[in-house]
């Protein structure tokens, strides 16, 4: 089955899946199907697929994966001990786990071809992460707090793990309360992946973007909770700043200078 077979294969299924959709007319190029699937795959509610469509979407997005190219930690350049800084797509970093920006729902974002983190990685893992962090919520029954961190497996995605953490909205100016959550955030994936014995994590920019947390004072923080669990903690725990805007680049180059 050629990767054009398998992208048609799965819109259709999908399609197929919702009344509203059915007659919906599939594009002729390539690059217009890859953007229908992403958007099928972001809207789809959190239930079962068959295991016909797992295994044929398995081989599209690990076919993708490694067009995109994996980007291992033996690819980037130290800025201090155990601390990385890396500017790209956080979907092809092959580390032990990934960070994702969740919001309280801890669904994925459901907004198609959304540009947010949330909706990078959920797109790029399968149908099955939204199904995985649905069962959590389920037993949860409780919205996810800020500042607290969950774990599922990564599946698609090249590292082993994703975790999910909510960061503080800004609504207005920054209080303490969203500082401590937004250090509570890093604090509690260091210490989940710490505790599935993890060795290498990349965080995103937790709570700026959708969630408006100032980026050099996010950025303060991110780095002073990873430096102060770091020297508390000596367990090895290599961590990637991950960064995708020039802009963020610059302020956490700036602060790990």
């Amino acid at each position: 089955m050629t990767q054009t077979e398998r992208l048609i294969f799965l819109i259709n299924y999908l399609l197929n899946e919702n009344s509203e959709l059915k007659s919906f007319d599939i594009p002729a190029q390539d690059a217009d199907r890859k953007r229908l699937l992403r958007s099928l795959m972001n809207i789809r509610p959190p239930q079962p697929v068959s295991k016909e469509f797992l295994e044929i979407q398995d081989a599209y997005l690990q076919e993708e994966c490694t067009r995109k190219g994996v980007i291992s930690l033996s690819d980037l350049s130290l800025e201090q001990p155990g601390i990385y800084l890396w500017q790209g797509d956080i979907t092809r970093l092959s580390v032990d786990a990934v960070v994702n920006a969740a919001n309280s729902a801890m669904l994925g974002c459901f907004v198609p071809c959304h540009g947010c983190i949330d909706n990078a990685i959920h797109s790029a893992a399968d149908v099955e992460l939204r199904l995985a962090c649905y069962r959590i919520m389920e037993k949860q029954k409780t919205e996810e707090p800020a500042g607290k961190a969950k774990i599922t497996k990564a599946y698609n995605l090249p590292c082993h793990y994703v975790l999910h953490t909510v960061g503080p909205i800004i609504y207005g100016r920054v209080t303490r309360q969203d500082c401590r959550l937004l250090s509570d955030c890093y604090r509690s994936c260091l210490e989940l992946a710490a505790a599935y014995q993890l060795k290498s994590i990349a965080f995103c920019c937790i709570s700026t973007g959708e969630f408006h947390f100032p980026n050099e004072k996010a950025a303060e923080i991110a780095i002073k909770t990873v430096q102060d669990y770091q020297k508390k903690n000596q367990n090895g725990l290599e961590v990637v700043f991950n960064v995708f805007k020039d802009s963020d680049y610059k302020i956490y180059q700036q602060l790990l200078g």
